[in-house]
């Protein structure tokens, strides 16, 4: 019996990496698309006539859709097979795309950013812990994947978008990211076997789940970590030109050392954070809080900029996964139940990050916008310092 059945298990798992493959190509889109107004910030707001802050609206309504989505849009389709709803939500993200590269103005590119939102929450509260599902021979291995597609969303979409827009228009960014995403949806249909419900999520298990001690510790940490990020790395564009001067292709080079240090950080952390929890995340917070209080102070020559950036993208990029970590250890029992929450506190605490950081821009500077990122960050440090259970 069990010569026999190993096999079928190895046989299994091969098969399904395409799947995971396709999952962690619709995050990628997702991330893309999301924090892509980062890099094009200035250029949208100089064509819209609006303020960086104003512009910084771009980033504020899709995590703002995308908290309230996690969890009603999966309660109310809890019971409906996950594939269909995997593509249903990409198809979404879509249809979000080609309307930004149409946008007549600045308020039908928010409307764009609200479907972006609702295509987040949705995808990533049922994506974030499929993978297991998918491969349970190499769960670890497989989730790990998954979530190697935030990074890459900073080392390649981002710098590629933003290198587009400035060659073809930030409009032209955005209608790739529409062709990005149908290809996407055409790999979830081919390799996405049927994934129907096995628990449904409903609110009262999202309710028993947010009462616990460790799902508590995992939401304020994620909090404080993602407001400080988002606070600032929103703002990043207008403080490389304002602060440190640099042109337009300084600034793609530095968002893009900024996402390769991410992968790195994303792969150490990724090995760390399953050991040493508490440890991994005390860490991204520090790094976080490091790189953006110095900046304004080591950051106003290029070299120094791209110094701390490698720090701060090193640090970022092992956020989700340590965050993820954590909400999934406070609920081993229920994981989309963990990806609902951790969805629902990611995307509204960037939803703040970038509100409050867009008033901090207006009514200061880019410099002030680091120096609040960076206390915040170091707050977060001393909760996961207190925090006695691994």
């Amino acid at each position: 019996m069990q010569t026999d059945t190993a096999p079928t298990e190895t046989a299994e798992t091969t098969a399904r990496w395409p799947a995971v493959l396709a999952v962690t190509a619709g995050i990628f889109a997702l991330v893309t698309t999301e924090i892509l107004p980062i890099g094009l910030l200035t250029s949208i707001g100089a064509e819209f006539s609006v303020s960086d802050g104003t512009a910084g609206l771009m980033m504020t309504v899709p995590g703002v859709l995308a908290a309230v989505a996690a969890p009603v849009v999966t309660t109310a389709t809890a019971r409906f097979d996950r594939r269909t709803m995997l593509c249903a939500f990409v198809s979404l993200l879509a249809a979000a795309n080609v309307l930004a590269a149409a946008a007549t103005d600045f308020g039908v590119l928010l409307a764009s950013r609200v479907l972006v939102g609702v295509a987040i929450g949705g995808f990533w509260s049922i994506g974030a812990g499929l993978a297991g599902r998918l491969v349970p021979a190499a769960a670890g291995r497989a989730t790990a994947v998954v979530f190697s597609a935030v990074p890459l969303g900073s080392v390649l979409g981002v710098p590629a978008g933003t290198f587009i827009g400035q060659l073809a228009g930030w409009r032209t960014a955005f209608a790739v990211l529409g062709f990005l995403s149908v290809a996407v949806l055409t790999a979830l249909l081919l390799t996405l076997p049927p994934l129907p419900a096995e628990r449904p999520t409903r609110a009262a298990l999202l309710a028993r789940v947010l009462r616990r001690a460790g799902t508590r510790f995992a939401l304020a940490a994620t909090v404080l970590v993602v407001l400080a990020h988002f606070g600032a790395y929103t703002y990043v564009t207008p403080f490389l030109e304002q602060v440190t001067g640099a042109g337009p292709t300084a600034i793609t080079v530095a968002l893009l050392v900024y996402g390769s240090a991410g992968i790195a950080g994303n792969l150490v952390f990724g090995a760390l954070v399953s050991r040493w929890p508490r440890a991994a995340f005390a860490g991204v917070a520090a790094g976080i809080a490091a790189g953006t209080l110095l900046l304004p102070v080591a950051g106003r020559d290029l070299a120094g900029a791209i110094a701390l950036l490698v720090l701060w993208g090193a640090s970022y990029g092992g956020v989700p996964v340590c965050s993820q970590t954590w909400f999934a250890r406070a609920a081993p029992d229920s994981p989309e139940a963990a990806g609902v929450l951790f969805t629902a506190s990611f995307q509204a605490t960037i939803s703040l990050g970038a509100l409050l950081g867009g008033a901090a821009v207006d009514r200061g500077s880019p410099s002030t916008v680091m120096a609040l990122a960076g206390t915040t960050a170091a707050l977060a440090v001393l909760v996961v310092a207190a925090h006695r259970r691994d």
